[in-house]
């Protein structure tokens, strides 16, 4: 099924062979000490020596009544400090994180930094490591209030590719190690908690495959209750539901099933009123919401699940949009508890109205998102934004944009974000907040 997309910044990168360094976007080398610190970083480069960016620098003064003074580390000196230190850094008392500052103060700084910059914090000390590999840091995060959103996307088979909107910067994702028959097969994505989850077929099974943003690596083995494929999904913060769908059979489900990305574990839900495919699964008010699909017939119906009753209702003529046999799910998304539709054929954006069960016009699409019936364009919430990707077709390649809108009274007035030539046709997509 085809979801959302992405775009990165071309920079310089690891291989996928190498060990400890394939897990770094972008490399950073610190060390806290007595107001000291070394950095490395791809920005302004003197004689072979780099420093640590502003931003960061900015956002660790905000927290901190200190002076962080620059100080530099030639790639020489770096490779030896590793050598002697290990890629954990100073470990003398790693408890306290940035030792003057004492372990409170340390993780709220490291809170307020980007998570872009996690993978190089995690070589300051095993303190940090663990804090930030071990996934504590997103949990304090959450618990703080602060979540950026990173859109993840497919262009070519097998590869993704994932776009930060606040800094327009492109990450690094390596490639899904997987055979021809997954490869080929009709793919859903969905990202909750730290996890990006990408469900497909092999020759006589369906297989789940996760990318772990604390490893930087993919990894397979998951496996629901009841194996499924053209599902609706959606997520709030590390749990998400599925639902409908098709079992390996070809039969259409009304099961459905949450999963929590803290314990890793699935729970089997109560039925929908009806069974559904091809449908679409949004999270708003917090509830969880079924829309469109097919069984024996096109549904323009949408359930709605209550997580504290645990019981499904029925909406009437919630999505009476397109949703024919070839075309591609509702495109749907929502932002500030608001629900949004991205109608390709009209190339119209649409606004659910809850009072009176109505769809209203607001405005239109970017002009260069084109679809195939719906298929190859991502429409997603990111964050307090709107997200559409996709771009024109060319003879020979293709170029990919991504496009954004924070919703207001008036008309949408599109923001070109990231443009990148690539494959121009998106097959998932997927927005990981944490």
């Amino acid at each position: 099924m085809l979801e959302g997309q992405s775009c990165l910044i071309s920079r310089p990168l690891p291989s996928s062979c190498e060990q400890e360094t394939k897990w770094v976007y972008m490399t950073y080398l610190i060390e806290v000490s007595n107001g000291k610190r070394a950095f490395e970083d791809e920005g302004e480069e003197e004689s072979g020596r780099r420093k640590l960016p502003k931003q960061l620098i900015k956002k660790l003064g905000e927290v901190t009544t200190q002076s962080l003074n620059d100080f530099y580390l030639s790639p020489t000196e770096q490779h030896n400090y590793i050598k002697q230190h290990g890629n954990g850094g100073d470990q003398s008392d790693s408890s306290n994180l940035i030792q003057s500052l004492g372990r409170d103060m340390s993780i709220n700084c490291l809170i307020r930094c980007s998570r872009s910059d996690y993978n190089s914090l995690a070589l300051v000390n095993k303190g940090f490591q663990n804090l930030i590999r071990g996934g504590d840091i997103y949990k304090r995060r959450r618990e703080g209030g602060v979540i950026e959103h990173w859109v993840y996307f497919s262009c070519h088979l097998l590869e993704w590719e994932a776009f930060d909107p606040n800094s327009r910067r492109w990450m690094h994702v390596p490639r899904m190690p997987s055979n021809d028959c997954f490869m080929c097969s009709d793919k859903e994505s969905l990202a909750v908690g730290t996890e990006l989850l990408v469900f497909g077929k092999e020759i006589t099974s369906h297989v789940i495959w996760s990318y772990s943003l604390l490893t930087n690596s993919w990894s397979s083995g998951m496996t629901m209750n009841s194996p499924r494929c053209l599902f609706g999904s959606a997520s709030l913060g590390e749990t998400a539901i599925l639902a409908g769908g098709c079992d390996s059979q070809g039969r259409v489900l009304s099961s459905a099933e949450l999963y929590s990305s803290a314990t890793g574990t699935w729970e089997t839900l109560p039925s929908m009123h009806k069974p559904r495919k091809m449908c679409s699964g949004v999270f708003m008010d917090k509830k969880f919401y079924v829309i469109g699909g097919i069984n024996s017939e096109l549904l323009s119906c949408g359930e709605e699940y209550n997580l504290e009753t645990r019981t499904w209702h029925e909406i009437p003529n919630m999505f009476p949009g397109r949703n024919g046999p070839t075309e591609a799910p509702p495109l749907v998304a929502v932002v500030n508890n608001e629900l949004y539709a991205a109608d390709y054929a009209e190339q119209e954006l649409r606004k659910y109205d809850k009072e009176r069960n109505l769809w209203n016009t607001i405005g239109r699409l970017p002009d260069r998102a084109v679809s195939m019936n719906g298929w190859g364009l991502a429409f997603r919430a990111c964050g307090e934004r709107l997200i559409v990707i996709g771009g024109p077709r060319i003879l020979g390649g293709g170029i990919i944009e991504v496009n954004s809108w924070i919703p207001n009274e008036n008309p949408p007035e599109w923001t070109l974000l990231a443009r990148k030539h690539s494959g121009s046709f998106v097959y998932n997509c997927a927005v990981m907040g944490c």
